[in-house]
Formats: structure tokens, C-alpha cells, sequence
């Protein structure tokens, strides 16, 4: 069935975000990405993914963006402008301010509605990007920020100086999250749950691997192989493609996928819902093993054993 599209608050903000979001850094014509966006807002989709160095589709996705204030439009600065310019990259003011200028050029807007910092940068002082980004949204330029690609710890630090300063915090992190690569269950996902952050998954298919997309010999590792064919044998059981189970898989705890689909067909297949019975999601697990390590599996280990916290069993987390 056609997926009904459903909002979500973005962090703890309220701003409403569809549970699917648009990246657009593959859109190359004006009029591949004005279909794209056609089917995407017609199924009720509102965001809009894009990002200072993607140049071109950033370029492409201002001059086809129609209702813009009906769009949630996010772009990302930190990657460089130019490789000869040691300032033109990280995550300091003055790459801020010129990549975010620079974007609203391009978008052919006054304000996004998120900015993005791309990538930890370990040189930039974190109480200098978090003070840099209050000040584009006390400016009107910005209205809420988030931080992608960067350790649990930087996050939680950033928005704990944003709290006792009464900055703007992260709202949204964006991770790479696919059944094939669950790295960020380790320390990511509990981290912003715990601060109440919005979760966007990029690679949510896995560059096609979970799609059916490289099905080729000799492409997929063993792994790989055995996890594309569990999605597509529940894909078969479901009635389903391959890509909507991968998504449906991402999307069971909330996490929000960021789709960068080429073509109408593409965001069509993905715009279709599934329901994934929790004896498919052990499956598709199993097929492709993960294990958090150290602290989580050790600390879930102590909790199970009343050596660690007594004989009395917990039935709620405290609100």
C-alpha cells in the first residue's frame, strides 16, 4: 500500500518532520528533481536534504523548489570550498558563515530550516561551533541545527554547553544505519534517545546493496550476500520489494531514512509502507550478526544478574 505519511517532532522542537526524508545530492537535471520532488510532496513528504558541498544539486534543488515554506529545507556546511584555502573547511565561524551564505545563494532563500554540521572537525573548539550556530539562528538565517557523522560524546558535550549557556542544540543527528552497518547502536542511537535527538539514516539501502541495486558476482561479500538474499526472501513472503523491507527495518525504532532517490520510480518503490512481524525482523538479523561490545553487552549482562543491582526487577525506565 501507499505509504500514508506520518510526522514526526524533530527533536524536541516542534517542528514536524515526514518519516521519510529526501536526499538530493543526486539530483543533476532541473527536470529529473522538479518530478522527484513532485511525487515526494504529493505522498505528503516535507524534507528536503542537501548540503553546501554537494554544489550542483544544491544549485538544481533551488531553482525547481516550489512552496518553499511548505518544505522543511536543510543543508549542511563543513567540507571544503576549496581545497587551497586551509579556511575554507571545518567547523569554525568563518567556514560557517560562507558556507551558509554561500547555500542561500544557491537555495535562493533568506533562511534553511536546518543547518547541518557535515563532520566532526577536532580543531574547531566545540564551544565555537555551538556559539556560531546560536548566532545564525538568533539571526533569522538558521531555525534549527544538527550535527552529522560524529562521536556520541562530542554530541552530548555540545548540547549539555548548549543547555547551561542557553544556546540552540542539536535537534537532529544523521548517521549511516543500515541492516549491514549497525555501528551506531553502540554508542549513537542510545545517546539521542536519551537527549530526545532526532535520528536521520543515510545509506539507509546500503548504496544498493539491500535494494537488489549490486546483485552482481563478485560485488557482495559473504555477509553482504546472505543479508541481501534474507531481505529479499522477506521481501517475497511480503509482497514487497527488497527496498521497502530495508527501509521498513531501519524505520521499526523511530529512525528517520534519508532516501536519495534519482527518479520518480525509485522514490515510488520506497514511498510503499511494510510492517515487518518481529519473527522477519529476527531473521533479517540473523543473517547479518552484530554484536554492540563493550560497555553495552556487559553492562545488559550486569543488569540480568542481581549481583549487580539486587533481586528486584525494573519494569519501567524512570520518564
Amino acid at each position: 500500500m501507499l505509504w500514508i505519511m506520518r510526522y514526526r517532532l524533530f527533536g524536541r522542537t516542534g517542528l514536524r518532520v515526514s518519516e521519510l526524508l529526501l536526499g538530493t545530492m543526486t539530483l543533476r537535471s532541473e527536470e529529473e528533481a522538479r518530478r522527484v520532488l513532485d511525487v515526494y510532496a504529493d505522498a505528503g513528504g516535507n524534507f528536503l536534504d542537501t548540503a553546501s558541498a554537494y554544489g550542483e544539486s544544491e544549485e538544481v534543488l533551488g531553482a525547481v523548489m516550489r512552496r518553499r515554506d511548505r518544505f522543511v529545507v536543510a543543508t549542511k556546511y563543513t567540507l571544503s570550498r576549496d581545497v587551497r584555502d586551509p579556511n575554507a573547511g571545518g567547523n569554525h565561524r568563518k567556514n560557517l558563515v560562507l558556507s551558509l551564505e554561500r547555500s542561500l545563494r544557491r537555495l535562493r532563500t533568506d533562511y534553511v530550516d536546518v543547518l547541518w554540521v557535515h563532520l566532526w572537525d577536532r580543531h574547531t573548539p566545540v564551544e565555537e561551533t555551538m556559539r556560531a550556530l546560536d548566532d545564525v539562528v538568533r539571526a533569522g538565517k538558521v531555525l534549527y541545527v544538527g550535527v552529522s557523522d560524529a562521536p556520541a560524546w562530542f554530541v552530548a558535550r555540545a548540547n549539555t554547553l548548549a543547555e547551561w549557556r542557553d544556546w540552540t542544540p542539536f535537534s537532529g543527528l544523521q548517521v549511516p544505519y543500515n541492516l549491514l552497518r549497525r555501528d551506531v547502536e553502540r554508542e549513537l542511537l542510545p545517546m539521542a534517545d536519551a537527549l530526545g535527538v532526532s535520528v536521520a539514516a543515510w545509506a539507509p539501502l546500503a548504496a544498493g546493496k539491500l535494494s537488489g541495486g549490486t546483485q552482481r558476482a563478485g560485488q557482495l561479500t559473504a555477509r553482504e550476500e546472505r543479508a541481501a538474499l534474507a531481505v529479499r526472501a522477506v521481501a517475497d513472503e511480503l509482497g514487497a520489494s527488497p527496498a521497502q523491507v530495508a527501509l521498513a527495518w531501519v524505520r521499526r525504532d523511530g529512525v528517520l531514512p534519508l532516501v536519495g532517490a534519482r527518479t520518480p520510480k525509485q522514490l515510488t518503490d520506497c514511498l510503499r509502507e511494510v510492517v515487518l512481524p518481529p519473527e522477519a525482523v529476527a531473521r533479517l538479523e540473523a543473517a547479518a550478526p552484530f554484536e554492540r561490545g563493550f560497555p553495552a553487552d556487559f553492562i545488559a549482562e550486569c543488569e540480568a544478574s542481581p549481583f549487580a543491582f539486587g533481586e528486584a526487577v525494573l519494569t519501567s525506565s524512570p520518564a
